[in-house]
């Protein structure tokens, strides 16, 4: 008798009770818990609160609730945030244990011969209760992800249709969904009730697990828990878990058992990126293409019209440079024939009587010969002898010419193998036949015999043409005892150089620092382009031409670096000099 005003008068303990079919119908069937704990913990008073979802959060977060009574999902989340501990797990009849216990029947028209698989719903329209319902929406939701359908990346089209969850079987038997989510059960409970019938109505993707009744679609689960508040003393809530565990059946079946393992909820939250596991949505590469798709896209579809634009722009900038460089070899080629008829101009006088010489033979041999046809009968002898002598020296004036034309020609550059110290020496040749008092050509060559190597030669004859002239016109001045040109040739790893150095006086510092300038001359009836060809065709070859003060001085020194290319000559020979 004590005991009651003592009940009365003590603080009731708060049972928050989460409401999916509205206040009065949750808390009716609910009605029965209070008044046994009362009978199980003498002088404490137990009250059901039921709340949506969203006030249950509010509540627990504020420490308005002692008890939650709630489904797996938001005990997983409130857990996390809040810190319940769950201290027992609710049993159906229909349960096969604490862990297995609820599922999600995804469900379609018996009729419906186009959706027979997870993948087909793809499109659809699916109904459900709500997007936080476990049963009735997120371990479905699960299963469809798995099987290629993302629910919450708009692979379906969802309809929503509030508590009571039944509401999804009939938007679908009324034709606005193709497809429903419901907690595993409800179907065969509403046909039990003589609610529907569920002969209209299949299970898509049907799984079979022994023992249970109910037909499933997707894996199971445990039910709900109740869970006790992180204010709540331990005390209390051992003695609120022994009173459930002892608790008989309820009219309906229901009974309680120790609690269940919720990391299955907790790991179907982590694959759908939702609850505990949001921040995945932005720290996965997954969360991110799912939630940044369109802006994702929008990059993407940027993106490539810049990498279509920059390919544009590169092609056009390609056929603009092939046409450059067209246009910079033709132009490279016509200076090379300028340099060269410049060159000729210079040896005209010397050309002239190259061809004299030949011609005065001949005109010599032909008066003779008239002048002995008119004083009488000729020796064939002597008309053999004499016509031997004009061949010869129209031979000598062809070969003259044959060496200018040759010399003056536009052509294109054709590489060979060849003996270098073979196009040393006709070079040499040419310049010691087209240039008028000559210096001395002293040739130093430490190459082997055979040494070869992969180039234009007839370019690099201009080169040495070139170097040499302008070693001849460097001495031009001095005594013609000091003039004298030095060619050495020399080989390294993959490597010839032919050198040719003059005696020349010194060139001022001002000179020396743009001797390889396009234009750039220090003769008044110069181009300015020798040296610069020169230069562009040693670097052609993947070779350089280099410039160095003589030491010990006067004079300048003109290196000619060629690689040797596929031209690999093996035998050795000893070094030796020669005069031209």
């Amino acid at each position: 008798a004590a005991a009651a005003p003592a009940a009365a008068d003590e603080q009731p303990i708060r049972i928050g009770l989460l409401s999916y079919r509205g206040p009065d119908e949750t808390g009716t069937s609910w009605s029965e818990l209070p008044t046994r704990l009362e009978q199980a913990i003498p002088g404490r008073r137990f009250v059901i609160q039921p709340l949506p979802g969203a006030q249950i959060d509010e509540a627990v977060e504020r420490d308005e609730l002692d008890f939650v009574l709630t489904n797996s999902s938001q005990y997983v989340i409130l857990a996390a945030r809040f810190g319940i501990q769950r201290i027992a797990t609710v049993m159906l009849p229909e349960t096969l244990s604490q862990q297995r216990a609820i599922g999600s029947a995804i469900l379609t028209l018996a009729q419906r011969d186009d959706i027979g698989t997870l993948a087909d719903l793809r499109g659809k329209r699916i109904a459900a209760v709500a997007n936080d319902a476990f049963g009735g929406y997120l371990v479905g939701a699960r299963e469809l992800l798995a099987a290629g359908v993302d629910l919450e990346d708009g692979d379906a089209h969802m309809i929503f249709v509030g508590a009571p969850m039944r509401r999804a079987i009939e938007a679908v038997r009324a034709g606005r969904a193709d497809a429903a989510i419901v907690r595993t059960c409800l179907l065969e409970q509403l046909a039990g009730k003589g609610l529907l019938d569920a002969a209209g109505f299949k299970i898509v993707a049907p799984r079979q697990i022994a023992g249970f009744r109910c037909a499933t679609s997707t894996r199971l689960y445990p039910d709900w828990p109740m869970a006790a508040a992180r204010t709540v003393d331990p005390r209390l809530a051992k003695q609120v878990a022994m009173a459930l565990f002892s608790m008989p059946a309820t009219v309906t079946g229901l009974t309680w058992d120790v609690p269940a393992d919720y990391e299955p909820v907790n790991e179907l939250f982590r694959d759908l990126m939702l609850g505990p596991h949001v921040e995945l949505r932005s720290t996965t590469l997954r969360g991110v293409l799912k939630t940044q798709r369109p802006q994702i896209y929008a990059a993407l579809v940027l993106f490539s019209a810049i990498l279509l634009y920059a390919i544009w722009l590169i092609r056009r900038h390609v056929v603009e440079l092939q046409g450059a460089r067209t246009q910079a070899r033709e132009l490279q080629r016509e200076a090379e024939h300028m340099t060269r008829l410049s060159i000729l101009g210079e040896m005209a006088g010397t050309l002239a009587h190259e061809l004299n010489q030949p011609l005065a033979t001949i005109a010599t041999y032909a008066q003779g010969l008239e002048r002995r046809c008119a004083a009488g009968p000729v020796d064939p002898a002597v008309v053999r002898e004499a016509n031997r002598e004009i061949v010869a020296q129209i031979e000598r004036a062809d070969q003259v010419i044959r060496r200018v034309r040759a010399f003056t020609r536009k052509r294109l550059a054709v590489r060979e193998c060849k003996a270098i110290a073979t196009t040393v020496d006709e070079a040499i040749e040419l310049f010691s036949r087209l240039l008028p008092d000559l210096p001395e050509v002293a040739v130093d060559d430490f190459l082997p015999l055979d040494a070869q190597i992969e180039a234009d030669h007839l370019q690099l004859q201009e080169v040495l043409l070139n170097l040499m002239k302008n070693a001849a016109d460097a001495m031009r001045e001095l005594p013609p005892h000091d003039r004298e040109i030095d060619v050495r040739l020399s080989r390294g790893a993959g490597v010839v150089t032919i050198s040719v150095a003059d005696r020349g006086p010194a060139v001022p510092p001002e000179t020396f620092a743009h001797l390889f300038e396009p234009f750039y001359t220090t003769k008044p009836d110069g181009l300015g382009l020798g040296l610069a060809i020169c230069k562009s065709i040693a670097e052609a070859h993947g070779g350089r031409l280099e410039v160095e003060r003589r030491n010990p001085p006067p004079g300048l020194i003109f290196h000619i670096h060629l690689p040797t290319g596929s031209c690999n000559g093996k035998s050795s020979a000893p070094a030796h000099s020669r005069r031209r």
